[in-house]
């Protein structure tokens, strides 16, 4: 099973290569490793205690950051060494002030793992969620490192626990903890013989929650929105953009959207002015005192933002649903408004759990998302029960990260 794992690694990269041709995104990837294992070595240096953090992408990254920011507080001498594996992360958090050094993750053939993990040495590594690269597993615990997964969910059907999946199962064994998100996650890991788990949570619960007691304001947005409902439209993409404007075309006028898209390169930014050019788009950046009178749509045009502008509206429509997955559920939730989603949602627990009990909404097609969010705009008492329900099931679920920080404090001292 080993040379079948250094095949996909081999043809991943590959494929990768192949892709710049074509994809800004695969250049962006590849290019940020070259010559990366010399060039860590190169720039990390330190007699201090190094923590090293690694997510795949900016998702994770909010998993982590509590932890890292936590820890910073508690461990004052450490330096944060954090990696990600994809460029939507890497190329927004590069210069994440809490970090002392950001980089790509190498790919993981065994000579960067083991080069890498000589040099670093690390004190303590916390792999977020779902980032099993096993010949960095291999390295870190061959160097009799303290290991840690964080927000972890396992499933039944996932390769570990199927017949042939014995090889990627005693790799789980060489990690030294396990924080996972829920019940069967910890069951599933003690039936495979694992018993160094907590069922500690989501650590994002902690930051969306801090971050909601932290109102910032945007005169231009109480502008634009005055007396209107406004729908949150987060981490978008065109199938959600679709939806989206369906709802505007069959809501009343005082009924706006503020649209925070997955992709805000130009090129996307233009897509959407065209495609929503009947209800006179206003461009974030482009925002002064003066709003057009007849314009039903904001457009935040820049990452990073979308967490704060929450307040201002009604309810959320959080995207990905209709592709491989919802984005950002919590950072809504947290502000009391409820969310609706697409039917991709069934690996994130906290939106199977918010839709059995009254905090979300799960649809299935372009038309019901019309329906149930057009419903929520009339119904002032069910949107703001829905948004209570959400807020408080966030409330109850944090805790996580003292419980990491908490263990990391063991392996630290």
């Amino acid at each position: 099973m080993y040379g079948f794992y250094q095949l996909f690694i081999y043809f991943y990269s590959f494929g990768a290569h192949l892709a710049t041709l074509f994809s800004p995104k695969a250049r962006r990837w590849v290019s940020g490793r070259k010559q990366l294992v010399a060039r860590i070595k190169r720039e990390v240096v330190t007699s201090q205690p190094i923590v090293w953090f690694h997510c795949a992408s900016l998702g994770e990254f909010e998993q982590g950051r509590p932890v890292i920011e936590a820890l910073k507080n508690e461990f004052p001498a450490i330096k944060i060494l954090l990696t990600f594996f994809s460029p939507s992360g890497y190329e927004v958090r590069k210069n994440y002030d809490q970090a002392d050094w950001v980089y790509y993750l190498p790919i993981d053939t065994k000579k960067n793992a083991r080069e890498l993990v000589e040099h670093l040495h690390p004190a303590l590594v916390v792999f977020v969620k779902y980032e099993f690269w096993f010949n960095y597993i291999d390295a870190i615990y061959l160097k009799k490192v303290p290991m840690v997964f964080l927000s972890v969910i396992f499933r039944p059907s996932q390769y570990f626990f199927q017949w042939w999946g014995g090889w990627f199962r005693n790799r789980l064994h060489k990690i030294t903890f396990f924080f996972v998100q829920d019940e069967l996650s910890a069951e599933l890991l003690n039936k495979a013989g694992i018993h160094q788990v907590d069922v500690a949570g989501d650590t994002r619960f902690d930051r969306v929650m801090a971050l909601s007691k932290k109102v910032r304001k945007f005169p231009h947005i109480e502008l634009f929105k005055q007396n209107s409902t406004m729908i949150a439209g987060g981490s978008t993409w065109p199938v959600d953009e679709n939806l989206l404007l369906e709802v505007l075309k069959n809501t009343s006028s005082d009924v706006k959207l503020l649209l925070a898209p997955h992709l805000v390169d130009d090129n996307h930014i233009v897509f959407i002015q065209k495609k929503f050019s009947a209800f006179n788009p206003v461009l974030f950046t482009n925002m002064s005192d003066v709003i057009p009178e007849n314009s039903r749509i904001l457009v935040v045009n820049t990452i990073g933002l979308l967490s704060q502008l929450y307040p201002y509206t009604d309810l959320a429509y959080i995207g990905g649903g209709f592709g491989v997955g919802i984005h950002n559920l919590p950072e809504a939730a947290a502000y009391g408004i409820p969310v609706v989603f697409g039917p991709n949602h069934l690996r994130f627990k906290e939106a199977v759990d918010l839709k059995n009990i009254g905090g979300g909404y799960a649809i299935s097609s372009e038309k019901e998302g019309v329906e149930v969010i057009s419903n929520l705009l009339n119904n002032d008492d069910e949107r703001k029960t829905a948004g209570e329900i959400a807020q408080n099931y966030i409330r109850q679920h944090t805790g996580a990260t003292s419980k990491v920080v908490k263990k990391a404090g063991v392996f630290l001292s």
